[in-house]
């Protein structure tokens, strides 16, 4: 007699629950990008960023007074620390011109009585920013085509179709966070974003590896109960490299400077996205798609799904 193996955890049984779930986190993003929208950074709206040094025990409010009296509207002033343990600020302005910016800085200085040289201004105009942002579109649209076309190759189109929903719907929760907690889009959080498609596509395309794999063995049993039992197969490597991925990157987030927070938020929530998604959005889209061809259609109808109740194993009684 053979030893009963453990039971598969019912994934894509529920996959109704991880549709809604998904399609409620893609309206609530694309609400709050639509009503609070999105805080871009002087690199794609253009403006002055001006880094001021060792400011003591200066406040973000004598800060903010000092920019109205000089009748700058709408200032974005973040506290920084360096190394050292030094504060400081970053502010941003809506500031095109270089000298004028300088002056402005230059006033802060004198009314605060700062150090003489700790300031740093750069400035950059709308045109230089409409570069970045039509580059950024340029990179997405370059690297989603391309992911179709190697997953289509190395596996089938299938996969490729739903890894990059998947993908979009990661993409789309991302900025909808960025939305509703205002933080600011950067070209550091860009290239974290081209950094997850990348660690987001590695979970899906080892499920569906495994899904490749085992799909030789769909003579007892309906397609969807293989890619289930692929997940499972997959689970703990999928939930060691997530983990261990997001000790550096909650390292950064937590201890590192401004351009490494930058880079680390959008990084944090990307990798812990890429993991649920690949099982709960690109998995179950996949086997539906796929069992409805009419192999597995004729599969579906006369074996019971089971969808995970028993392994692959126990069906076959192996």
């Amino acid at each position: 007699m053979v030893k009963r193996l453990k039971r598969d955890i019912n994934f894509l049984k529920h996959r109704k629950v991880f549709f809604i779930v998904a399609l409620t986190l893609i309206v609530l993003s694309l609400a709050a990008v639509g009503l609070r929208g999105l805080n871009f950074g002087i690199e794609f709206s253009g403006g002055t960023s001006i880094t001021f040094r060792d400011t003591g025990n200066v406040s973000i409010e004598e800060m903010r007074q000092v920019f109205q009296e000089q009748q700058v509207e709408s200032p974005i002033i973040q506290t920084t620390t360096d190394a050292a343990g030094i504060f400081g600020f970053i502010v941003r302005i809506p500031v095109t011109d270089a000298t004028e910016a300088s002056m402005y800085a230059d006033a802060v200085v004198e009314s605060l009585n700062l150090p003489p040289n700790s300031t740093e201004v750069t400035t950059i105009g709308p045109g230089w920013g409409a570069d970045v942002t039509r580059s950024s579109l340029i990179a997405f649209i370059v690297a989603i085509a391309l992911i179709i076309i190697y997953i289509a190759i190395r596996f089938e189109y299938k996969m490729g179709v739903t890894a990059v929903i998947a993908l979009i719907h990661d993409l789309i929760v991302i900025i909808g966070i960025y939305a509703l907690v205002g933080r600011e889009v950067t070209p550091n959080v860009i290239a974290a974003l081209l950094t997850i498609m990348g660690y987001s596509l590695y979970d899906t395309i080892v499920v569906f590896h495994r899904i490749n794999d085992n799909s030789g063995s769909t003579a007892s049993h309906s397609f969807m109960t293989v890619a289930n039992h692929s997940v499972n197969q997959v689970l703990v490597r999928t939930i060691n490299t997530t983990l261990t991925s997001l000790i550096p990157v909650l390292t950064m987030l937590f201890f590192g400077g401004e351009t490494l927070k930058d880079f680390a938020f959008a990084m944090a929530i990307g990798l812990v996205l890429g993991s649920y998604s690949s099982i709960a959005i690109a998995s179950p889209l996949y086997a539906i798609w796929k069992q409805r061809e009419p192999k597995f259609k004729k599969l579906a109808k006369k074996y019971d799904d089971g969808i995970g109740e028993f392994t692959i194993e126990e069906q076959l009684g192996r």
